[in-house]
């Protein structure tokens, strides 16, 4: 539908610096309030959770942001749980060979994690991926109690990170702008991985500390976006509820510890 393919170009952006650098500035414009009542409706986006009235959004880019009221995101008990409302669209073991697949194609860890040493302590540990569409919610939040090791960015540009984009894009993940932060938890190392969408680099960070308390709000995606997790070897084991396009919610449990 054209209305559909609208907002996913003006929320993933183009592979086009000036286009892109257009949509953004129009996703953020006053004028692009007038879209937020039809983009809640295409989506069937449900505002009753949302921490704002509809109106009270100066921006499409804003309410693309939103944030929730507190109760909406229950936090499991589990030791692990998801940071973001995604789609679950990829997960399983990580090969002694460093790659691991993604929509039918093969990606290097050292490619994604920018160093060998980094890439390596993941040999054999597992991974996943999640996807967030337009229609989700888009403040990221920590999987688990943790301290940050380290945190980087990586890649000069973005691309797709839609479905397509991951099908049919030149290795669109591990050659995307991304955000990683490496955090050491009770059950190792793990790698949090944030992809940006579309040549505008927009992952903002909320929490600068060293310390990540589990279900707390860390950052948010401006634009299109796609999380990736890596584990460390014998650290834990998915859940019955991981399965390739299921849904998974802010602080629903995915992993426990092994």
């Amino acid at each position: 539908m054209l209305k559909e393919k609208v907002y996913r170009t003006m929320i993933e952006l183009t592979n086009n610096k000036i286009t892109s650098k257009m949509l953004q500035h129009i996703m953020t414009s006053r004028i692009s309030k007038s879209f937020i009542p039809s983009y809640k409706q295409f989506y069937r986006i449900d505002t009753t959770e949302v921490s704002k009235e509809l109106d009270e959004f100066p921006t499409l880019q804003t309410f693309f942001t939103r944030k929730l009221m507190t109760e909406a995101r229950p936090i499991a008990s589990n030791e692990i749980v998801s940071p973001v409302d995604a789609k679950i669209e990829s997960f399983g073991n990580i090969t002694v060979q460093q790659k691991f697949r993604v929509k039918g194609k093969n990606y290097s860890l050292q490619d994604l994690l920018g160093k060998e040493e980094h890439a390596k302590r993941y040999e054999e540990g597992q991974f996943i991926v999640f996807y967030l569409s337009p229609a989700d919610y888009h403040r990221i939040h920590s999987p688990l109690d943790a301290t940050v090791l380290r945190q980087y960015v990586l890649g000069n540009h973005s691309y797709p990170v839609n479905q397509l984009g991951l099908t049919y894009g030149k290795q669109p993940l591990s050659h995307n702008y991304r955000l990683v932060t490496e955090l050491s938890a009770t059950c190792g190392n793990a790698a949090f991985i944030k992809v940006g969408a579309m040549f505008v680099n927009s992952i903002k960070l909320t929490n600068t500390t060293e310390q990540w308390t589990k279900g707390e709000e860390v950052g948010y995606f401006e634009f299109g976006s796609t999380v990736i997790m890596l584990f460390e070897k014998d650290c834990v084991t998915f859940l019955n509820n991981v399965q390739k396009n299921a849904s998974i919610r802010v602080g629903e449990a995915f992993a426990d510890v092994l």
